[in-house]
């Protein structure tokens, strides 16, 4: 069968190559596929180049270094203008100082007059800058479309199962080996110098799963005798602001049940009120709970045993209720003005003032009778570029928000020293978008995380 079937071809070719032929053929090609834009992703390209040279770190630099000018002014000015009313003797010394004052007021509102033209320059780029990166997100969900065989959607998914791949086998790394993670600020630290951040340890949804998105747990590092496993549980139950008690477990294991023992401890029986809960920011400390107080810029420390309350001021010009908060681009999460830590030292504050043009203050709170503020510090870096801050060995962390999967703790202010780094580089691998609050445990050294109603912890890693 297949000769009978190759003969006829090959007569076929050859009566073809015999009888030339007098026409030219011609084949037509008809692409079904839409032609791509090259000019639309070249246009995208140029966008993309001019927002990289509109916004750089000079114009950052530019702005606080006015900033920087004018703090630096205004003591200057106030010592003038003392001078002037404690020596002026109505000729011509008077006249002199009163010149000095003149010439310190002239300087000022020419800074002033800059600051404000930069501020508009830079709220201008801002808007003009944040439409470009709208039309250009358009534009290249657009480009996407194009990509019919999913190439560029397969590397991304490729790039990311990478990035998955390399996080686990980090985790599993770091949990063993510490030796090649970042130099930290070692503190007062009993348990060597702080290296890394294990994997997620434990992660639940707890008692009431998915039902309150703001709330803190933990471990109180100086316990009752009888209480060494007891854990706590704030929920942020009155719009997402608010709580009026404190829910207590008597292990891990329970809290993870959900069978509390011995349940919830009042504050009070109204919420919000006086002296109950705001925020989600909230440590417990020799059987005691710390907290911002409702609609003040006060800490409270309500005392489980006696179920009385505490209360202690804050300095002139504290941020509160929502004016100071931990934020990230996409947002900032309410009434989080006041962050309450613990540390093997005790409690700490970390809040931010009006003077101190919202970086962020550090402050010891000494738990005596009266409850009082202790040793103050100050740092450089801005309390609303930070997502959280924590406590170990005398050394406070900020972390900062990379993506829904990263946080980084990127910033150290060790108290011994004064020592303040930037660049630490340690990332912290999120179950859930959003870490909401973090406490440190000294007791077992892990991080507490309340993150979108769940809880998860990580192990600290030292050397």
């Amino acid at each position: 069968m297949k000769l009978n079937v190759i003969v006829p071809l090959c007569a076929l070719i050859t009566l073809t190559q015999q009888a030339p032929s007098s026409e030219t053929c011609f084949c037509e090609f008809t692409n079904s596929e839409r032609a791509f834009p090259h000019d639309k992703l070249s246009t995208a390209e140029d966008s993309a180049s001019r927002c990289n040279t509109n916004i750089t770190p000079q114009k950052t630099l530019e702005l606080e270094s006015l900033m920087l000018g004018l703090e630096r002014r205004l003591p200057r000015l106030e010592e003038d203008v003392a001078t002037l009313e404690r020596e002026d003797d109505g000729e011509l010394y008077g006249v002199i100082s009163l010149q000095v004052v003149q010439n310190e007021l002239a300087d000022i509102m020419e800074l002033i007059t800059r600051l404000n033209n930069t501020t508009l320059e830079h709220q201008h780029l801002t808007h003009v800058t944040t439409t470009k990166l709208k039309d250009l997100k358009a534009e290249m969900q657009e480009l996407e479309t194009f990509d019919t065989m999913q190439v560029v959607r397969g590397k991304l998914d490729n790039q990311r199962l990478r990035t998955d791949l390399n996080q686990c086998r980090n985790t599993v790394h770091d949990s063993t080996n510490t030796s090649n993670s970042p130099q930290v600020s070692q503190g007062n630290c009993p348990h060597g110098q702080f290296r890394n951040i294990s994997g997620p340890r434990v992660s639940t949804a707890g008692e009431y799963p998915g039902s309150y998105k703001y709330g803190a747990w933990g471990r109180d590092p100086k316990p009752e005798a009888g209480k060494e496993s007891w854990h706590w549980l704030v929920l942020l139950t009155s719009a997402n602001k608010h709580s009026n008690y404190v829910r207590l477990y008597s292990s891990l294991s329970a809290l993870i049940g959900g069978v509390s023992t011995p349940g919830n401890v009042l504050i009070h029986t109204a919420n919000p009120t006086t002296n109950t809960i705001q925020g989600p920011n909230v440590v417990m400390y020799r059987g005691a709970l710390y907290y911002n107080c409702y609609n003040q810029d006060e800490v409270c420390r309500f005392n489980l045993t006696s179920k009385t309350v505490a209360n202690m001021k804050l300095p002139k010009g504290t941020r509160y209720n929502s004016k100071g908060n931990f934020c990230h681009l996409d947002e900032c999460y309410p009434f989080t003005d006041l962050d309450l830590a613990t540390d093997e030292s005790g409690v700490w504050v970390i809040y931010t003032t009006k003077q101190d043009f919202g970086n962020l203050v550090l402050s010891k709170v000494e738990d005596d009778e009266p409850l009082r503020l202790g040793q103050t510090w100050y740092t450089s870096v801005y309390k609303q570029g930070v997502t959280n801050t924590f406590m170990v060995c005398g050394v406070l962390y900020a972390t900062r928000y990379v993506d829904k999967e990263t946080e980084e703790i990127f910033y150290s202010f060790d108290t011994t020293t004064g020592e303040e780094n930037f660049n630490l580089g340690i990332f912290i691998r999120k179950m859930y978008p959003n870490i909401l609050s973090l406490n440190y445990s000294p007791v077992d050294q892990m991080l507490h995380a309340y993150c979108d109603t769940y809880m998860v912890s990580y192990k600290v890693l030292f050397s």
